[in-house]
């Protein structure tokens, strides 16, 4: 389970250019014309393609209530200075193995090549781990998603092979690349640039 500070909708992370929010009802249209793109469903086990009508708005309403139960984090990516428009979106929830969080992200595909998949990954990281009792952080990658794969290297993960998925926007079973990064990995690294989240230091959490 996540801490509570996590589970209220005015809970937020700062990084050096993003808002990491809670999302709204007013952010669907703007997930849904992102996620209309093949070429971010296609990496994506769980987003179909063609993106149905209302998806979106179920989306927002299933990502709130995982929050507010504590089950999940799911944010949608927004710049600082442009607070209500969303580029992205990532989360981490408890698969099948209920000591590690499944980690899962998307960026629209106007932003990307900016770097901001990793500067949300190395945040999350640490609410993952300062706001849980998680023993590890995992995540499942497209053979060939070189983008994806270096977003997670950069950022601690290390690759624990190949295996299978069953994927259920795609209908069936998949290969997929494993990643992993364990709590004394996390504890371990230099983390100087801490995300700003307010009442929370990840050292301070950590468990």
């Amino acid at each position: 389970m996540f801490n509570e500070l996590a589970r209220d909708d005015i809970f937020r992370i700062e990084t050096a250019r993003l808002w990491l929010r809670w999302p709204k009802r007013a952010d669907a249209p703007q997930v849904a014309q992102f996620l209309a793109s093949d070429a971010i469903a296609s990496m994506t086990g769980r987003i179909p393609h063609p993106y149905p009508p209302g998806e979106a708005d179920s989306y927002v309403l299933r990502t709130r209530e995982g929050n507010l139960e504590g089950t999940a984090l799911g944010l949608v990516m927004t710049p600082k200075r442009r607070p209500d428009e969303v580029i992205g979106a990532i989360g981490l929830g408890y698969g099948e193995r209920k000591t590690a969080l499944e980690l899962g992200y998307w960026i629209g595909v106007p932003h990307w090549g900016q770097g901001y998949a990793s500067e949300a990954v190395a945040a999350m990281i640490d609410a993952g781990f300062g706001l849980s009792d998680a023993e590890a952080l995992v995540a499942t990658i497209k053979p060939g998603n070189v983008a994806s794969q270096k977003v997670l290297e950069n950022n601690g993960f290390h690759a624990t092979g190949l295996g299978e998925r069953f994927m259920p926007a795609r209908g069936g079973t998949f290969p997929v690349e494993g990643f992993r990064l364990d709590r004394a990995e996390w504890l371990a690294r230099d983390l100087i640039n801490k995300p700003a989240i307010p009442g929370w230091s990840a050292a301070a959490n950590a468990t």
